[in-house]
């Protein structure tokens, strides 16, 4: 293999290969906590020899080496200590560290995506750990670049991955039961959903987005769909990530600042994710009842193929509000359903909705921030003044509070 014209070709090439890697030593020595921190060493080397001395014709078959032999080292040191000489002595040679081909007692190497993000979402951890430790794991980021990416130390995050891998220190690495097979793969959704969320709208900080989450969130999925492919959910999910993902371009002007929807530029939207997002979205629900991604899947689709704001089919966007919240009421989707109240039947109309969900929803910068946008429309400015106020106090991404006090400076005006 010729060597990589430009350093991040390495980077995805690792990224696509750690699951794999980790999901081998897993799968034959078990010990999944000094697994990764193998597969972590062994991924840094690779990022510090391959740039210079080329990707080898194995690139895989070299990761799992050099993880099976820190591997090795690991267990070894392990093992002495706790003076368990009879462990050491059933580790394979190290001239073998060659994964088990498929069809022999495992399944595909393929598999192994999937198998290690069910481990990384167990029911055991919380939904932070899980996020951190499917991120690490099997997402190939360092402890540093999660820890950057939401805003805390290191050293903070180290612990919270550390933590994690030992809470689910023993786990059998399968994929779960039958019986269980939905709950977790839905677990193991949420998780991809609330990354992607982060990546594409952070809820702290002085940018708007982190494309690095969002991105690493559509790769992980567009795994989980090669390996699901008739998975409803899946391809839902999938679709909705493209389709929003799709209008990142247009959302930030030339200095970082919030550009909303119906302001931004059109023609900056990344058409070909939007091809390939409605594509999924109508096979999605194809395949019958529509769960809560495949319709805000569809939501999105309506919004990317309007040529202009006045060109959205709200109607219909209401519609898809009335499934969502009738099937999964959950107050972030009653709150898009009031916005779509308020496009069909007018500001008035969408207040009302507001004011239903203030009990759930007190407090939260999104209610105020509708709120005042319904109160502008309806002509309200000093209500619509204190709302954008409230809002731009609430929130902790910095865009947010720019834009909301923008606005309200031009009420004030």
């Amino acid at each position: 293999m010729p060597e990589p014209e430009e350093p991040y070709t390495v980077e995805d090439l690792l990224r696509r290969h750690a699951p794999q890697v980790l999901g081998a030593l897993v799968r034959r020595y078990g010990h999944f906590d000094l697994a990764e921190d193998a597969v972590q060493e062994a991924l840094l080397a690779a990022a510090r020899q391959w740039p210079g001395a080329g990707v080898p014709d194995n690139p895989r078959g070299w990761l799992i080496k050099v993880a099976a032999r820190r591997l090795t080292d690991l267990l070894r040191a392990e093992e002495s200590r706790r003076r368990r000489e009879e462990s050491a002595a059933r580790l394979a040679p190290r001239d073998a560290f060659t994964a088990p081909p498929p069809g022999e007692g495992r399944a595909p190497s393929e598999d192994d995506t999937l198998t290690l993000l069910f481990l990384c979402c167990h029911p055991e951890l919380t939904p932070p750990a899980r996020i951190a430790l499917t991120l690490r794991a099997v997402g190939g980021l360092t402890t540093a670049e999660i820890a950057r990416a939401h805003l805390v130390p290191e050293a903070t995050m180290a612990q919270r991955i550390s933590r994690a891998k030992q809470r689910i220190r023993g786990v059998p690495f399968r994929r779960p039961d039958p019986a269980d097979h939905d709950a977790r793969l839905a677990a193991v959704l949420q998780v991809l959903y609330l990354i992607f969320n982060e990546g594409y709208t952070a809820t702290s900080g002085t940018a708007l987005r982190r494309a690095d989450l969002a991105h690493e969130a559509v790769r992980l999925t567009r795994a989980v769909h090669a390996l699901l492919p008739r998975d409803g959910a899946v391809t839902g999910l999938l679709a909705l990530m493209l389709l929003t993902d799709a209008r990142a371009p247009a959302r930030t002007g030339p200095d970082g600042e919030l550009v909303p929807l119906d302001e931004q530029d059109r023609t900056l939207w990344t058409r070909a994710a939007i091809d390939e997002g409605t594509a999924l979205v109508e096979e999605a629900l194809s395949r019958g009842p529509a769960g809560a991604y495949q319709l805000q899947a569809a939501v999105a689709a309506l919004h990317d193929e309007a040529a202009a704001p006045e060109d959205t089919d709200w109607p219909q966007i209401l519609a898809l509000y009335d499934v969502l919240v009738a099937r999964f009421p959950e107050p972030m989707a009653e709150l898009g359903r009031a916005v779509a109240v308020a496009m069909v039947d007018g500001p008035a109309a969408g207040l009302r909705e507001v004011g239903l969900l203030e009990d759930r929803l007190k407090g939260h910068h999104r209610l105020d921030a509708v709120r005042a946008h319904l109160l502008e429309r309806a002509g309200d400015r000093e209500g619509a003044l204190t709302a954008y106020r409230a809002a731009a106090g609430a929130t902790l991404s910095e865009p947010e509070a720019r834009y909301l006090r923008g606005r309200a400076a031009r009420l004030e005006g």
